[in-house]
């Protein structure tokens, strides 16, 4: 067996891995009553009906919760890129003292369970007023997620050549002017892969969002809460929403991913 079909068999079963429960859940989401709670349930839709979803619309409190899960995320995505491209660009473009230290410390945010900072995070929100409030859970998300955004667009910056800075500087823009006109669209690319995983980190996390919350809850607290008192039509129905905004975001800026490795090894 050539290697080639070795890695072409890998990758069909991890695209089935991925592929076959968002099928199934989709399927459920889209069947009727009957559909959801038949045993054993068949693997292609039966009825096609729209009544798992009107009837999870129709919870009380779905609605709120998708909109401050759309807020958070979009706060979340924009923090992240934000406050990840610069910290990534002065990694990239400056040598400074204590350079590899910082790149460090950035990884060790990450080696905190968030479980231990529960209690005093929650205090502290409470003391500044962010407590149950969509911009306090999406700075706690873009906590999560800038660690990720710095390294990537850290690589990405070494991966775009300075010496194209250096021509437009020859050519009467300056410092600002050179970034945004010669680096940035080379970046976009990396700079998508970030949003990307910031939208999605903060679209699933859960843990923060069910401590720093009680009636500003997103879609996930409040499934989670939600979830041992709901019936089977509600939990597939609230699973699919929970991946396909992600999905739908993937999609939209998917023509910025498929040039991100040709930039990176440039």
């Amino acid at each position: 067996m050539s290697t080639r079909t070795i890695y072409l068999a890998l990758a069909v079963l991890l695209a089935l891995w991925v592929v076959v429960p968002i099928f199934l859940i989709a399927t459920l989401a889209f069947s009727d009553r009957a559909s959801v709670f038949a045993w054993p349930k068949g693997i292609l839709p039966q009825h096609f009906s729209l009544e798992t979803i009107s009837f999870f619309f129709g919870v009380a409190g779905v609605g709120k919760a998708i909109g401050n899960s759309l807020i958070v995320a979009g706060l979340t995505l924009l923090f992240a890129v934000l406050l990840g491209a610069p910290a990534g660009y002065a990694l990239a473009r400056y040598r400074f003292a204590g350079a590899d230290a910082y790149r460090i410390l950035i990884l060790l945010t990450r080696a905190f369970p968030l479980a231990i900072l529960a209690i005093p995070l929650a205090v502290r929100f409470i003391n500044l007023g962010l407590y149950d409030t969509p911009l306090g859970v999406a700075l706690v998300h873009t906590a999560l997620a800038l660690p990720f955004a710095v390294l990537v667009t850290s690589s990405l910056f070494l991966g775009i050549p300075r010496e194209l800075e250096e021509a437009a500087w020859t050519l009467g823009c300056n410092r600002i002017q050179a970034f945004l006109k010669v680096v940035l669209p080379l970046a976009l690319p990396g700079l998508a892969a970030t949003a990307i995983f910031a939208f999605v980190i903060s679209w699933n996390e859960v843990f923060a969002a069910t401590l720093l919350t009680l009636r500003e809850r997103t879609l996930p607290a409040f499934l989670l809460t939600a979830l041992n008192d709901s019936p089977l039509p509600f939990r597939f129905a609230g699973g699919f929403f929970l991946i396909v905004p992600a999905l739908v975001f993937i999609f939209v800026i998917r023509r910025y991913l498929f040039t991100l490795w040709g930039i990176a090894n440039r």
